[in-house]
């Protein structure tokens, strides 16, 4: 029960996540009823899920793209989870879409310049920058800040706490690049931002789940030969939306991400009835590669 969240939504409503079953149907039933019947003990009557354990995390199951691998913090969950909690009696409520992009198209860029040069004729104060090492951690509470307002009126959306974006921060840290971390800015005061981390999964599959005790030096090695990214965060507050910012941030990005060397990028997640970041990930030329769906009772 988050409490947090049935507070911000006004939606008295409870979440089972971190699912893991073999394919059975009474084993199956047995979880999610447990589950189900606590949230009762509860006085709450709503279950959604997957959620492990908030939109701020991994959540759904996957129902499309088995054949490729999960992007960093990204779920894969086998095929049959959507037949064993549908046959519980959980039915589809939301679907989240992964785009896969080539980083490389010369043509993305170029029309995405045409672009940010009428922005910018409109927006003489917007500034696009990267986060420096020097100031990371003010940087990052300017993300949360922007974050907390960006999708507030999202689904399932829930703030932020202090406490999660510590965590979440303290895990990034050692992953982001800063060129990748972009803060857009309006007469100076942050308006936009966009996050994307290297597809690290390359490396740990390659490691095969094991660190040490050489497990480090293939670490450092495969690192260098990461070439996929996963924009995994990108907000507009609402005050400049639809004025082309999105854009100017996704240039920036794309611009810097051939720098480094980068070719592919996935975009993920994406709500189903997101307009605005659907149009923006077509513009990208960006395909639905993956789908993941959220149940409830």
């Amino acid at each position: 029960i988050d409490y947090n969240y049935i507070t911000f939504q006004d939606d008295k409503c409870g979440f089972f996540g971190f699912f893991e079953c073999y394919d059975d149907d009474e084993a199956a039933g047995s979880l999610l009823s447990a589950a189900e019947n606590w949230l009762k003990e509860q006085n709450i009557d709503k279950m959604i899920g997957p959620m492990n354990p908030s939109t701020n995390d991994e959540c759904g199951f996957l129902s499309e793209g088995f054949d490729m691998p999960p992007s960093l913090m990204m779920v894969y969950t086998p095929r049959y989870y959507l037949r064993l909690v549908e046959q519980y009696g959980l039915k589809k409520i939301k679907e989240l879409y992964a785009y896969d992009m080539d980083v490389s198209e010369d043509s993305r860029i170029n029309r995405l310049e045409r672009v940010v040069a009428a922005v910018k004729k409109k927006l003489p104060t917007l500034e696009i920058r990267t986060v420096q090492e020097s100031s990371f951690e003010k940087d990052l509470k300017t993300v949360k800040s922007i974050y907390n307002r960006a999708w507030e009126k999202n689904w399932g959306f829930v703030p932020w706490s202090d406490e999660e974006f510590t965590d979440l921060a303290s895990k990034l840290k050692i992953l982001i690049i800063p060129q990748m971390v972009i803060i857009a800015e309006v007469a100076g005061s942050p308006v936009g931002m966009l996050i994307s981390v290297p597809d690290y999964n390359y490396v740990l599959k390659k490691l095969n789940g094991r660190l040490f005790p050489f497990g480090i030096f293939k670490f450092l090695y495969y690192r260098k030969k990461i070439d996929s990214l996963r924009l995994m965060i990108m907000g507009v507050i609402k005050e400049y939306r639809h004025k082309g910012i999105e854009a100017v941030m996704y240039e920036k990005g794309l611009k810097n991400a051939l720098k480094i060397g980068y070719k592919h990028c996935e975009l993920s997640w994406v709500l189903e009835d997101n307009v605005m970041t659907k149009r923006s990930a077509e513009m990208m030329k960006g395909r639905i590669y993956k789908k993941y769906a959220i149940y409830c009772n």
